[in-house]
């Protein structure tokens, strides 16, 4: 397969090192792979059918010299009959770039024992019907570029980088490739999961691609940092190169070996927002470790709209140490808990747990996982696969966040996951979505909710504006956006942004703020709402202001609410935020009381409604572990709908709830909640 000279550049191998890789790629394709060995093993899913997965890895290093002394297939059987998963992802390669098995293409790991680990991985697997995929680093992989130092990245400074390959070299068609064809066509394995990608990729100042840059744009000077002319120019060149890159591997890989499945780790999530547009076969991504639910709470409500199979892994462990030195562990709570947030929109599960450095696992930790699995199996016919319920609209604005973040593609979201949070802990239903998901839908929303975003493109800007005037409703957050939008809001803003030295007051309240505020003069149409104050200032200015655009409303906080509820949870700020959706939004289709502690998110399968509710109270923010996590409720519900329903249970369990139903809403109790309950609407 050939590549596109602008993009790629001529290959910079000699022929005979050309001609090794093409001779070994032709032996991964024909070699009779492990995987099929037997011919009555039990089939195993797609990676598109599955729901529950473990993933094991050690980014295997030069210190790994027994890789697979410990490896057995009575250690794999163990985790596979404990667990039950629908599929496992192993270490194969990790950021350090050696590889944890006896790789003919690559660099494999000092040394083996006990022969080759993968083989009984694989082996076992299959014959119990279980999927295999590897972790494997892709463009991270500091062996390749110590090895080859012109297979890397080159930074401003016109330094080589020590551990990140440039997708305009050779690197795809001499290692990654070949690799990968190695483990679909010698090993049989399923797929990869391939790490170290988007997130690691970063701006090249090589010549190929500094080549590349000025023939594709006509710029002939490099910007070096953000505030050089045409750095957008210059990161959106880069992040097209990546996408390039990525559509080129996977393509090639999957001419040879069609079944073999790829997913880029993070590529088209929060961090990479914008239509899937490479041959991947799934999306995933690996939250953070530490305040997990929050994290999750987030890449779930972006996957639950980007129309691919998705999945999201927990780290079993957190980034504190304990006395021993050792990572502290998850309990099976709080692992049920992380997971909850996921299923609940739809999504597949999956957990990390370390291998040892000889590859081999802690089988003391599977107990735990077993539980989690346990958990999650209860959930899956309910819950896998199931689609959101419009209701609010959080934009993830891909122009803005591209614009905004200091890498390619990042997780810098502080704005919009503090609105969010504020949002879900006065018990909203709420989607995260970027301009491409509502493209064409945006009158599904009742209300959309930009948070934060200093920068649109004018034609969305137009949409958001023409939602409004044909009768939805939209809420701005910040001085920057509510700049945005002046004439609709009927509003101007006088003075300068300054850092936050103001309070928010409301409903005899006060909250300190962070971020920033602006001065506002309101026009005629223009209702104040709620009161920023000084020290200095006892009358202050209104917080947000309301105003009718057409037959909708557009309303707007000149403060960046978000940046100062995210990590402070500021009971006052999320009463005014809640009192201010409801009174562009006064009536959505559920509402649920008791507890601020509550996620609730509304979910349609098979002609069945779903009210998920999850507890999320206790200290999860700061807490790096919980034993325990203290049941919630009683819970109110009042649910808004065009006719009685047939039946009201609450799962899993089947135990049905009395309700009662007047004038097109139906009233019930949740008496307890412990963790993760549905309400199952006939």
């Amino acid at each position: 397969m050939g590549r596109d000279g602008n993009f790629r550049g001529r290959r910079s191998v000699n022929v005979f090192l050309a001609g090794a890789v093409a001779l070994w790629t032709a032996a991964c394709v024909s070699e009779k792979p492990s995987g099929k060995e037997t011919p009555d093993a039990p089939a195993r899913l797609r990676r598109a059918d599955s729901f529950l997965g473990i993933h094991f890895d050690f980014h295997a290093g030069p210190d790994c010299t027994a890789v697979g002394s410990n490896t057995t297939p009575a250690m794999v059987a163990q985790i596979l009959d404990m667990v039950r998963p629908d599929y496992i992802q192993i270490d194969c390669k990790g950021h350090p770039g050696y590889s944890s098995y006896p790789t003919r293409v690559g660099q494999p790991a000092p040394g083996f024992m006990g022969g080759d680990p993968l083989r009984v991985w694989r082996r076992v697997t299959a014959e119990k019907g279980v999927a295999l995929y590897m972790h494997y680093s892709g463009v991270w992989d500091t062996a390749a570029v110590t090895k080859h130092p012109d297979w890397a990245t080159v930074g401003a400074d016109g330094k080589p980088s020590a551990k990140i390959t440039s997708v305009f070299g050779p690197y795809a068609d001499v290692l990654l490739i070949p690799q990968l064809r190695e483990l679909a066509g010698v090993y049989g394995v399923d797929g990869a999961w391939v790490d170290g990608e988007c997130w690691a990729t970063v701006p090249d100042y090589g010549e190929k691609a500094a080549k590349a840059f000025r023939a594709a744009t006509g710029i002939q000077t490099l910007p070096k940092t953000r505030d050089d002319p045409y750095w957008p120019e210059f990161q959106q060149f880069h992040r097209e190169a990546f996408r390039k890159y990525l559509r080129y591997y996977v393509s090639a890989v999957k001419e040879t070996n069609p079944s073999f499945q790829l997913c880029s780790n993070w590529a088209f999530t929060e961090l990479m927002p914008e239509p899937v547009s490479a041959p991947v076969d799934f999306l995933s991504g690996d939250y953070a470790p530490d305040d997990s639910v929050n994290s999750a709470r987030l890449s779930a409500r972006f996957l639950a709209r980007q129309g691919m199979p998705w999945d999201l892994m927990a780290w079993s462990f957190s980034r504190t140490k304990g006395p021993d030195g050792l990572y502290l562990q998850k309990s099976a709570p709080q692992l049920e808990r992380e997971a909850a947030i996921v299923v609940a929109l739809g999504g597949g599960f999956q957990a990390y747990f370390t291998q040892r450095r000889d590859g081999s696992v802690r089988l003391e930790h599977m107990p735990v996982m077993a539980e989690t699995a346990k958990f999650c199996r209860e959930r899956q016919a309910l819950c896998h696969h199931s689609e959101p319920v419009p209701q609010i609209a959080v934009l993830l604005s891909t122009a803005g966040h591209y614009r905004k973040i200091k890498n390619l593609f990042g997780h810098e979201l502080s704005g919009l996951s503090g609105v969010l949070q504020a949002l879900l802990e006065s018990q909203n239903t709420v989607e995260v979505v970027s301009e491409h998901q509502l493209k064409g839908r945006l009158s599904d929303y009742p209300l959309i909710v930009v948070p934060e975003w200093a920068y649109l493109e004018q034609p969305f800007k137009q949409e958001l504006v023409a939602y409004a005037k044909k009768g939805g409703n939209l809420l701005l957050v910040g001085p920057k956006c509510a700049a945005l939008f002046q004439a609709e809001l009927d509003v101007t803003l006088t003075g300068e942004l300054r850092p936050n030295t103001q309070a928010l007051a409301f409903n005899g309240g006060q909250a300190p703020l962070k971020g920033c505020t602006q001065s506002v003069s309101l026009g005629g149409s223009a209702e104040p709402f709620g009161t920023l104050r000084t020290a200095d200032n006892a009358v202050g200015q209104p917080a947000a202001s309301v105003a009718p655009l057409g037959q909708g409303k557009i309303a707007a906080v000149y403060a960046d609410l978000g940046s100062a509820y995210n990590g402070v949870r500021s009971p006052v700020v999320r009463a005014f935020l809640n009192a201010l959706v409801r009174k562009l939004f006064p009536e959505p289709m559920v509402d649920v009381s008791g507890s601020p502690f509550v996620d609730v998110c509304l979910m349609r399968k098979e002609g069945k409604l779903l009210v998920n509710l999850v507890n999320t109270s206790g200290p999860h923010q700061t807490a790096p572990v919980q034993a325990t996590i203290e049941p919630i409720g009683p819970l109110d519900v009042a649910l808004r709908l065009p006719s009685k329903p047939a039946g009201i249970s609450l799962e899993p369990g089947a135990q049905s709830l009395p309700f009662e139903y007047r004038d097109g809403e139906t009233k019930l109790t949740v008496p307890s909640l412990d963790i993760h309950r549905v309400i199952v609407v006939k």
